[in-house]
């Protein structure tokens, strides 16, 4: 760390991480962490930053706990590091254990299992509306059509592994493909 930068309060790195880890869901999270740090409050340079993200991409583990342990380092040393990355997985475990607490108390409800019930029934009325709309647009010519049918008689009825059937038909399916739009050229 650079002696004319001042020293960030371990509190400070604490808060920080602990509402990126509590409050970030999905990708992005390297997105949050460059906002506070470098954009927001100045704790590291462009280069600095992106010189640890880098390196938290090369080293095996979560890319963004790596990330964590390189600022905190970088900002109050060993210290720095525990508490940045003990912040940023701190709210969501304690957020998964609470949802574990909740569910199991709400799971005995009537009211909770309709619900679940419901929602399981919407996601395969989605489901079945995209394979409708897909089947659609496959039946426009003969060669999709076969290929879907073939899948559907393979996978669906016969039972057999989806990933053999799709290895032997994707090729074929394509080489006719080619072949149709060769001769329509």
């Amino acid at each position: 760390m650079p002696l004319d930068r001042p020293s960030v309060p371990l509190v400070s790195i604490i808060l920080i991480f602990f509402r990126i880890g509590l409050f970030s869901f999905g990708g992005g999270l390297s997105g949050w962490i460059y906002r506070d740090v470098v954009t927001l409050r100045g704790w590291m340079t462009d280069a600095d930053f992106l010189s640890g993200l880098a390196l938290s991409q090369i080293l095996p583990g979560a890319n963004v706990t790596n990330l964590a342990v390189y600022i905190g380092q970088r900002l109050r040393g060993p210290a720095g590091a525990i508490c940045a990355v003990t912040a940023l997985v701190a709210g969501p475990f304690f957020a998964v254990i609470g949802l574990l607490v909740a569910y199991d108390r709400l799971s005995t409800m009537p009211w909770i299992q309709d619900g679940m019930s419901g929602a399981a029934a919407a996601a395969i009325g989605l489901l079945l509306v995209v394979a409708i709309k897909g089947a659609r647009s496959a039946s426009s010519s003969l060669v999709p059509f076969i290929t879907l049918a073939v899948t559907f008689t393979a996978v669906g009825i016969m039972q057999w592994p989806l990933v053999p059937v799709v290895l032997v038909l994707a090729p074929l399916s394509v080489l006719l493909a080619w072949r149709k739009a060769a001769s329509n050229a």
